[in-house]
């Protein structure tokens, strides 16, 4: 007798949504109930446009409540939203339908960070309904954590862990252009990073899920964004102007600094690659040439979390799941 297939709800259509739908219609063990997203543009589209491939026959819906009723037992994948608070009702409204929850929203990747009560709340609450939240992805998710806390398995007691992200921009959305301030003038980059609309969420995340994963003990995490400017122009950004960032998010154990994490998002960046350095017995270094494919990465990682989260209870970080597949 066939094993039964995980129904799952989609929100979020966006770059991210659109990979992560591919990868689900490529798995016989999820059936794609429903695809929600609230925009204009998209609302009564059939998902198969957007996607390039047969899709069931969907429609792209705005109404969730009738999708997570369909989706009872199963995974509602979420590719919405940076932001806990904003990304928190919907998480219950979820699993207060029974369904569990995997999301690409960077700080469910350790909510405690700036959210302790909210993520112990939610954590009893998906106790009390029989289900699983995570927040998983490249980065936070993979990369700078869950990568270290995987090479920490074969080292003795680890003092410090380093990591280090090199993207480069080229070829990337306008929307992450527009995050990372890309195009502005140092005046104009410093105004909005005081306004906390630039930079790359999730990296103090991850630096608490690198602690975590490596058995350090941490009590405060700092970070600092740092413009990189352009020195001659191309890629529509001229000499003296924003062409990427330095973003370092650290650990520390009563002063003592335990983790850094260096996140370089740049168009051209020199040596694109995922670097991860123990400082242990003995000491471990490993570097993937090229990066991981943040987008691809994010997309598998999702589907993967949610063949393993219905197995699963209670508000979870990537480091509760199988490291292997």
């Amino acid at each position: 007798m066939a094993e039964a297939t995980i129904p799952v709800v989609l929100m979020g259509l966006g770059v991210v949504g659109r990979g992560i739908a591919r990868a689900l219609l490529a798995r016989p063990e999820f059936r794609l109930v429903a695809a929600i997203d609230p925009a204009p543009d998209l609302i009564g589209k059939k998902l198969e446009l957007l996607l390039g491939r047969p899709a069931g026959g969907l429609v792209v819906g705005a109404d969730s409540a009738p999708a997570f009723i369909e989706a009872r037992g199963g995974v509602v994948i979420m590719a919405t939203t940076s932001s806990f608070v904003e990304v928190l009702p919907v998480i219950r409204r979820a699993v207060k339908a029974g369904c569990s929850v995997v999301s690409t929203c960077e700080e469910l990747a350790w909510p405690w960070l700036h959210h302790e009560s909210e993520a112990d709340a939610l954590d009893l609450f998906c106790e009390a309904h029989d289900v699983a939240v995570v927040g998983t992805g490249a980065n936070p998710g993979f990369s700078l954590d869950r990568l270290p806390a995987v090479l920490a398995q074969v080292v003795g007691e680890v003092r410090h862990v380093r990591g280090v992200r090199v993207v480069d921009l080229v070829g990337h959305g306008e929307s992450l252009r527009r995050k990372l301030g890309i195009g502005l003038d140092p005046e104009a980059f410093e105004a909005a990073d005081e306004r906390g609309e630039l930079g790359h969420v999730g990296l103090s995340q991850s630096a608490a899920l690198a602690a975590a994963g490596c058995g350090l003990e941490f009590d405060e995490v700092d970070e600092e964004l740092t413009p990189l400017l352009a020195d001659e122009d191309g890629h529509g950004v001229k000499v003296g102007q924003v062409a990427g960032v330095q973003q370092v998010a650290r650990a520390f154990a009563e002063g003592r600094e335990v983790v850094r994490l260096e996140l370089q998002l740049a168009l051209g960046a020199d040596h694109p690659r995922d670097e991860v350095e123990i400082d242990a017995d003995p000491p471990l270094r490993a570097v993937v040439p090229g990066g991981i494919p943040g987008e691809a990465a994010t997309a598998n990682a999702v589907v993967h979390a949610a063949l393993a989260i219905t197995e699963r209870r209670g508000l979870l970080t990537v480091l509760d799941l199988p490291a292997g597949r």
